[in-house]
Parts: C-alpha cells; sequence; structure tokens
C-alpha cells in the first residue's frame, strides 16, 4: 500500500497488465440508456473548489487497464496539493468501466469519481449528452495536444469534454525469424520498403502476405476484423455523412462493400488469414504456435504481443503503415457534471495530462501521449524496446503518428453498423460462411436498427 501521508490510496491495487483498449459495439442497451440519459439534466455548477485552496477534498480518479498513473506519480500531486488527497479506481476491464459510467450517468451521476477516464471508441454516445460532462475549454492549454484528439472529444458546438491522454498510432509487427524462413527481408527498414514504404498500400500488404504463406506454414495476419478495423479507420465518415451524422444506407455504401470485399479475398481466397478473433483463446495461444507472422500495432499492442508471446524470440516493428496513418484506440479523463469538486477535478485533469505527466506515464505504461511536447521529449524519442529486437519504438509511432491525418467521423450509429459489418467478416473469416450470404445477413441486421 502507498504511505497514506501521500494522500494517494489504489482502491483496487490489483492493476492488470495492460490490454487493448477494445471497440465497444455499443448496440444492446443503448435506446434504455438513451432515454435515461436524455431524462438527467446538467447538475449544478462546480463552483470555485480549487486544488490550491486550503479545504481538504478527496478527488476520485476512475481508470481502467493501464494509464500510466503510479502511487508516486499520484503522489507528486499531493506534494504539491497539500489539501488534496488523490484516489484513483481502477476497473478490472474497459467494458466494467463502460458500464460502471453509463448506469450511473442514467441514474444521474451519483457515484461517478470526479475524473472518469473513457475510451475514444465511447465518445460517439456520449457526446450526445454533453451537459452531463464540464466543459475543459480552457485557452491556456490550446496546441497542447494534436489537433485531431481535441477534435474528437468536442462537441458540434465547441464544448470540450475530455482531455486527450494516450493514442495509438499504427505500424506493422512482424516475425523477423518467419520472415526469414520464408525468403523476406528481416531488417525493419527494408521490410517497411517491401511493403510499400510511404506509399504503401492494403493491396502492398496483401501481395507480401501471399509471397510469404507461400513459403511458411504461417499465416500472414491473425484474422479479418483487425485487418478490417485498420482500413475503415482510414475512411473519413464510414458509416456517416460526417456534414449531417446521417446514416449511410450499408446496402449502396461501396466503400465498405469494397473493403469488405478486399480483406476477405485476402483472408479466404489467398488464405492469408489465421481465422482467429483478437484476445479469444485460440488467438492468444496462436503467439506461441507461430500462428501468424504479423499483426496492425499501435504502441499498446506491444504490450499485449509481449505478455502473450513471452519466450518467442523475432518480433519487430516496421516504421510502415498501408494506406498512410491510422488510429486506433487512446483514450481521454472527462471531469462529470455531478462531481461536488468539479473546478478541482478540472485542474488535476489538466495536470494528469500535460507533457511531463503524459511523458512519465509512457515510461510507466507504455501509453504513447497526445502531447505534442511529450511526443518531442527525449524519453519517447530515446525509447526503445528490448523484446522487439531494440526497435527505436519512441521515433517510429512519432512518425507513425505525424502521418495521421485527422480522426474518423464515429456519429451515434456507428457501433451499430459496425457491429454489423464486423459480424460478417466473422461468419466467413472464423466458421467458413459464404461471403455473399454473410454480406446479406449484415444488411438485415442493418435493416433491424430501423435507422
Amino acid at each position: 500500500m502507498p504511505d497514506p501521508d501521500k494522500g494517494v490510496t489504489v482502491l483496487n491495487s490489483t492493476r492488470p497488465t495492460r490490454r487493448t483498449r477494445r471497440v465497444v459495439a455499443a448496440t444492446a442497451g443503448v435506446a434504455t440508456l438513451a432515454l435515461a440519459l436524455t431524462a438527467c439534466g446538467s447538475s449544478d455548477d462546480g463552483g470555485d473548489d480549487t486544488a490550491s485552496g486550503d479545504e481538504k477534498i478527496t478527488l476520485t480518479v476512475a481508470t481502467f487497464n493501464q494509464f500510466g498513473y503510479t502511487d508516486e506519480l499520484l503522489a507528486s500531486y499531493t506534494e504539491d496539493h497539500p489539501n488534496v488527497t488523490v484516489k484513483q479506481v481502477t476497473a478490472a476491464t474497459s467494458e466494467d468501466a463502460r458500464n460502471n459510467l453509463t448506469t450511473k450517468l442514467a441514474a444521474g451521476g451519483e457515484g461517478l469519481a470526479d475524473i472518469e477516464g473513457i475510451e475514444v471508441d465511447w465518445l460517439p454516445e456520449l457526446m450526445q449528452y454533453p451537459d452531463l460532462f464540464e466543459d475543459l475549454g480552457d485557452p491556456a492549454l490550446d496546441g497542447r495536444w494534436v489537433d485531431w484528439k481535441v477534435q474528437q472529444a468536442t462537441t458540434p458546438d465547441g464544448k470540450l469534454i475530455g482531455y486527450g491522454t494516450d493514442i495509438g498510432p499504427e505500424a506493422i509487427c512482424y516475425r523477423a525469424d518467419l520472415f526469414e524462413k520464408a525468403g523476406l527481408p528481416t531488417d525493419r527498414e527494408k521490410v517497411a520498403e517491401a511493403l510499400g514504404g510511404d506509399d504503401a498500400t492494403w493491396q502492398d500488404y496483401f501481395d507480401l502476405g501471399k509471397k510469404f504463406v507461400a513459403k511458411s506454414d504461417s499465416a500472414w495476419f491473425d484474422g479479418a476484423v483487425p485487418t478490417y478495423q485498420g482500413m475503415v479507420n482510414q475512411l473519413e465518415g464510414a458509416y456517416e455523412d460526417p456534414a449531417t451524422g446521417e446514416p449511410k444506407d450499408l446496402k449502396t455504401n461501396q466503400e465498405i462493400r469494397d473493403l469488405y470485399d478486399q480483406v476477405l479475398t485476402a483472408s479466404v481466397d489467398d488464405e492469408l488469414s489465421a481465422g482467429l478473433e483478437q484476445w479469444g483463446e485460440d488467438w492468444t495461444a496462436g503467439f506461441q504456435n507461430n500462428a501468424w507472422a504479423t499483426m496492425l500495432c499501435p504502441p499498446w499492442m506491444t504490450a499485449s504481443i509481449e505478455q502473450n508471446a513471452g519466450g518467442v524470440e523475432g518480433w519487430d516493428v516496421a516504421d510502415v503503415f498501408p494506406g498512410g496513418g491510422g488510429n486506433w484506440g487512446g483514450s481521454f479523463l472527462t471531469v462529470p457534471a455531478s462531481g461536488d469538486n468539479a473546478a478541482a477535478a478540472k485542474e488535476l485533469a489538466a495536470w494528469l495530462t500535460s507533457p511531463e505527466i503524459q511523458t512519465k506515464a509512457y515510461e510507466n505504461a507504455n501509453t504513447f501521449p497526445s502531447q505534442l511536447d511529450a511526443q518531442a521529449s527525449d524519453a519517447v524519442q530515446d525509447s526503445t524496446n528490448d523484446f522487439f529486437n531494440d526497435a527505436p519504438v519512441g521515433p517510429i509511432f512519432s512518425a507513425r503518428a505525424q502521418a495521421i491525418e485527422g480522426a474518423p467521423f464515429k456519429g451515434k450509429n456507428y457501433f451499430a453498423i459496425h457491429t454489423a459489418v464486423q459480424n460478417a467478416l466473422n461468419r466467413v473469416d472464423l466458421n467458413g460462411d459464404d461471403p455473399e450470404k454473410s454480406w446479406q445477413g449484415a444488411l438485415d441486421e442493418y435493416a433491424s436498427l430501423g435507422l
């Protein structure tokens, strides 16, 4: 337990190894939640409480997986703000954290932490109820984050409901030992070139995969759905019109149908997929069984690979990504409007997302920072990863972050539609269903949404 004199208490001290901040398919129960949240009004203003006052206050910070906020880091805040006790509550999974947040928001906000960590994929739902969160806009913080990170948490009328923590710029992680056996280059710079370099396309990625599987017993990538996720994240508005928020008719959405066909051609016809569902038991075991050779790889994925592939040598990271830049994942800190210490909570949230603290969080948990100064820090730029053949992960993921041109539009219907397409992909990739019949299943699922 931490020193109580430091003002830090961890309510759940068994912190899990960082797992992916998975896409939450918010389909079941959304209508009920929407009705409950609509019935909730915004709470009173948080008042003039600040962390620099004399009154003793306790601020709770709710997180999940790994945000990099150690006991020692939080203790340093109390040293500068002796009146503040910080308590961190860490949920076992992101799903548990989301369920807790939405359930308590629907009940009026009672019992929520002063600061609630949220995953980027929850934003389409939460942005419908901005009055339930404090406006975190502060001119003094302008320019702290990459622009698209701020845009993700900004409502159409300009209210900022979240301060950015980490982002997930994607590279390609690969098994150099399996590449060597298949006669492919193994050096990370040459691998990037073989994949197309700065002009890499998804077809380049799949074409190299065909060369690999022709000389290997391993698949090229783990599954169709995670590969499709990297592709769809590069569309400006995959399932909804960014200008209006209106859903696009899936039957006539040619961009999505083209990606569906392309990834299944690679997965099934060209036999590039291991046919595994990410985070399942078979997928976890696949790291030890040489099940595949490459995977889409944001910074946080490196921790999951290292955990599951312990004892397996050969993993590396290439500074390349098909189609240009891509982001997968990332989180924010929000301040619920129902809290009693909103002003002090905003001050703490701003501190936790400052470049200095996010640099420390990166060192603690490999959470790649969304703050520009943090990305440029020596701690990030000099960082390497021993497990990935001493890859210079700081410069690699910094370069990948710079390649991201913006965040895709995800409205309130994004995940319901996205889930229908994912289900169709899995029916083919995991179960061997006919692609055309499975696509019709996606259209039927879309029709059932009544959009």
